[in-house]
């Protein structure tokens, strides 16, 4: 019996990994593991995640650092990370992919090579570690990555609109496709577990075309498990856009299926809605009413076992401990329904770095917010201090009544 199919529910814990290590003028470097320190107090960290009584972490490999250069792959600090979570015993679910892609792979995803070079990184890790790694995402939240890459041009290579979307929305299905088949050939016994954004609109007025928007939000997930035929609601928008019927073809016949879905949630900013005339998203509260209705609509949409991979609250510790209790409380009744949620994660462990800040000039400190079980507290050597919350013994507290 695989992990995911033994009914039990297991809680994990996140360390916010976003590596986007492109740099323009007007827009830094930004990698959170360099900004919260993690590349130096990694064993510290990863000690600290064992403590709270979760057995399983998402933890992401920066593949930039990994293969520095085109087919030539560091392991030295990766090897001992590796043994630090086979020592603790933690189960990892390695992230892949966490955004960025290396600096020396030029138009990054819209790279003609991107698919199998990303796929060759990929099975490559899985190759090495196979006898402690085993489960898989091969790329996390997808759909922010077309957005943030092509449509909103905030992270390179910078498309814009619809066309943008879909360029880059195409690119990274055949880049998780080719990774899924890689590993799975090298390693029968690995397990996949696709992340993805959700999201969820409120109100009444909206700066776009709300149904094609809410579709969207499948879309990725849809072109890797190929679901787009010509009855697909987006068929024609993909077409309009550039894809071709053979692409698609394609797609359908080399699709994967995950092993389980994982979906990311927020309650104070996964929901939106828009004053009329502005394209701002203003974040609207939408607690467990929200969180349940998207992991409804996952399992019912793609049949497999859900996991929530992110959840958190920004706040005071009593604020994080309040979402905790209602976040378990709801997985737990979903689960006393029949709904097949096999995981909670809280993410991040620790406070994590805003991502606007690659785009000031502002210090580090400006940007930290406190989302974790531990808050970040520079000492007076510029060190950041893990400072336990009393959402700690709340979540080990959690995890012993699973």
């Amino acid at each position: 019996m695989r992990w995911f199919e033994d009914g039990r529910l297991r809680f994990a814990v996140g360390i916010e990994d976003t590596f986007v290590p492109q740099e323009y003028p007007g827009r830094r470097r930004l990698d959170e593991y360099e900004l919260t320190q993690h590349y130096h107090l990694w064993h510290e960290d990863l000690g600290l995640a064992a403590a709270t009584g979760a057995e399983m972490i998402r933890w992401g490999v920066p593949w930039y650092l990994v293969e520095p250069e085109p087919g030539r792959f560091r392991w030295d600090w990766l090897d001992r990370v590796v043994d630090r979570l086979s020592e603790l015993d933690l189960t990892c679910v390695v992230d892949l992919m966490h955004y960025g892609t290396p600096t020396w792979l030029d138009n990054q995803f819209l790279n003609a090579g991107y698919p199998g070079r990303v796929a060759e990184y990929a099975v490559r890790v899985a190759e090495r570690y196979r006898d402690r790694l085993h489960v898989w995402t091969p790329l996390n939240e997808p759909t922010i990555n077309a957005i943030y890459c092509g449509e909103k041009g905030v992270w390179p290579p910078a498309l814009t609109g619809d066309d943008g979307f879909v360029k880059l929305a195409t690119a990274i299905a055949r880049g998780i496709v080719a990774t899924q088949r890689g590993i799975a050939e090298v390693q029968p016994e690995a397990s996949f577990v696709h992340v993805e954004a959700s999201f969820r609109y409120a109100g009444d007025w909206f700066p776009f075309d709300l149904d094609l928007v809410r579709e969207r939000r499948y879309l990725i997930m849809d072109l890797v498990t190929g679901a787009v035929g010509e009855d697909h609601p987006l068929y024609g928008y993909l077409l309009r856009h550039g894809v071709r019927e053979d692409d698609l073809a394609r797609l359908r016949e080399s699709a994967v299926t995950p092993d389980v879905v994982g979906v990311n949630y927020y309650p104070a900013f996964t929901t939106s809605r828009f004053e009329p005339g502005s394209d701002t998203p203003v974040p609207v509260e939408a607690g467990t009413a929200g969180l349940e209705e998207l992991l409804r609509e996952f399992a019912g949409r793609y049949g497999r076992p859900v996991f929530l991979t992110e959840t958190s609250r920004a706040g005071t510790p009593e604020e994080r401990i309040g979402w905790l209790r209602d976040s378990v409380g709801l997985v737990r009744r979903l689960r006393e329904e029949g709904m097949p949620v096999v995981g909670y994660t809280w993410w991040p462990l620790f406070a994590l770095v805003d991502w606007l800040y690659r785009e000031t000039t502002d210090p580090v400190a400006r940007w930290l917010v406190p989302m974790g079980l531990y808050d970040l507290e520079a000492d007076g050597a510029g060190v950041l201090r893990r400072v336990p919350t009393a959402a700690v013994e709340e979540f080990r507290r959690l995890t012993l009544d699973a």
